[in-house]
């Protein structure tokens, strides 16, 4: 047996010292049912919040399509092993970071929420009177899940998977949780601003394009990438399944954060599904106006995109004007794109050109077409004369995009003195999947003629 080290050790220890306090945690009920909520409103949240858990696998799919098939496994664990840190760490004391007692509009008590004490006998949320405090925690929790998830796309190739783990559980606290009692806490300073994100465009999809982005400039450039190499994606198909996946969750995502069982849903689940075709169309449509043959990819990314930029405006914006969102945010997205690959920057998927900037464009256009129409509980945009609005929500965006870049960054930065970032040059040419996992990705199979006139079916493994 080989000998094991203290940073080998290092992460079952820190699993064994949590799961030893979480013994000696009060033990309280789900919820006390005292006739103060509803039933319809529970049922549409629990099927919301099992929603947007679909959508951590889908991005697995999504970003295991794309990478070269010696990277699909490692870069696909990386999305899903979130559910398993944040999960944990949420419980422990993410959503009391999050959500527990203001502390100066700038963070949750930490022992508000203690391994979920207080959770289950206490009042529901402010903004959710209808379902039980529980609930609301367990359907946040999937939104924090994903969120780490998305920076993998920019750091795929090349990052220690151990890093990644570290870079996980540092980000859900030091990132997330302080952007999410900022935009959603009732006492959050950005809440207080009048700053709107209905289900995550600042608190999601900004800080993770931004982490992304400080991440590619930490990592450096891929081998691949220094050389001009072209990679071709692994599996066309899982990036289909992908979005299919994501979409779908997506209605959850957005539709859910309404709170409840009620119109606003229903205006945010249309919202949601008309950017994202619009945006779909968008992308793929302006590829063929510069030359190029209609792509799978194209449209799967231009879809992703908008369902990103939808998301901050989803349930203040009216469904028409979701059309020139979805297909405002895929043209400039396909821009930030191309211009990306003339730059030395290796973001491997283009994590900040799609979800930073995407959500920086929904974030903005937001501010032009919120309407209380739609949403009384919002403001009028710059659409309907509110300039103030407008303003407010680009004062929010530099507050996100500035916080969450420079977090991340020295996050980064710290988790390399800890332990190297990135592989070694070795590892990275034979592949993370090997070289981190142990484990090989069988693409599928070569049909051979054989001699006598059969076609034989042979594994590609590579």
């Amino acid at each position: 047996m080989n000998k094991i080290t203290l940073k080998q050790a290092a992460p079952f220890t820190l699993l064994a010292v949590v799961a030893l306090a979480s013994v000696f945690a009060p033990t309280s009920p789900l919820y006390v049912d005292d006739g103060k909520y509803n039933g319809a409103d529970i049922a549409w949240i629990l099927v919301a919040t099992a929603l947007v858990f679909l959508m951590t696998p889908g991005l697995a799919f999504f970003y295991g399509g794309m990478v070269h098939r010696k990277n699909v496994i490692s870069t696909m664990i990386k999305s899903v092993v979130a559910a398993g840190v944040v999960s944990v760490l949420w419980i422990a004391v993410g959503f009391s970071l999050a959500f527990g007692e203001s502390i100066g509009g700038f963070i949750g008590n930490p022992f508000t929420f203690w391994f979920y004490k207080n959770v289950g006998s206490g009042a529901p949320w402010s903004l959710a009177p209808t379902i039980p405090l529980s609930l609301f925690s367990l359907f946040q929790l999937m939104f924090a899940i994903i969120t780490p998830g998305l920076v993998v796309g920019a750091v795929a190739e090349r990052i220690r998977f151990t890093s990644y783990i570290l870079f996980t559980a540092l980000f859900s606290l030091f990132v997330y949780a302080p952007l999410a009692h900022w935009a959603w806490h009732p006492d959050g300073f950005l809440f207080k601003m009048g700053v709107l994100d209905f289900a995550g465009g600042t608190v999601v999809h900004i800080s993770a394009g931004c982490a992304a982005l400080m991440g590619a400039l930490a990592l450096k450039r891929r081998i691949a990438h220094m050389e001009n190499q072209e990679i071709p994606p692994a599996n066309v198909p899982y990036v289909l399944i992908g979005t299919g996946l994501l979409w779908f969750g997506w209605f959850g995502f957005n539709a859910g954060s309404a709170l409840g069982a009620n119109g606003l849903s229903a205006s945010a689940f249309a919202t949601t599904n008309t950017a994202a075709a619009a945006a779909g169309l968008s992308w793929m449509f302006f590829d063929v106006a510069k030359g190029k043959k209609p792509s799978v990819l194209g449209f799967c990314i231009g879809a992703v995109v908008g369902l990103v930029a939808i998301t901050p405006g989803a349930g203040f914006v009216a469904i028409p004007q979701s059309i020139f969102i979805g297909a405002i945010s895929a043209i400039i997205s396909n821009i930030a794109v191309y211009y990306k690959s003339k730059s030395t920057l290796d973001d491997t998927l283009d994590v900040f050109p799609c979800h930073g900037i995407g959500g920086m464009v929904g974030m903005l256009l937001t501010g032009v077409f919120a309407t209380k129409t739609v949403n009384a509980a919002g403001a009028d945009g710059l659409f309907y004369g509110n300039f103030e609005f407008f303003f407010t929500q680009v004062k929010g965006l530099f507050v996100a995009v500035g916080y969450s870049a420079a977090a991340s960054f020295l996050i980064f930065k710290l988790i390399n003195v800890i332990e190297p970032l990135r592989v070694s040059s070795e590892d990275e040419e034979l592949g993370l999947d090997a070289s981190q996992h142990n484990e090989k990705y069988v693409q599928g199979t070569l049909l051979v003629p054989q001699p006598n006139g059969k076609v034989a079916e042979v594994p590609v493994v590579e």
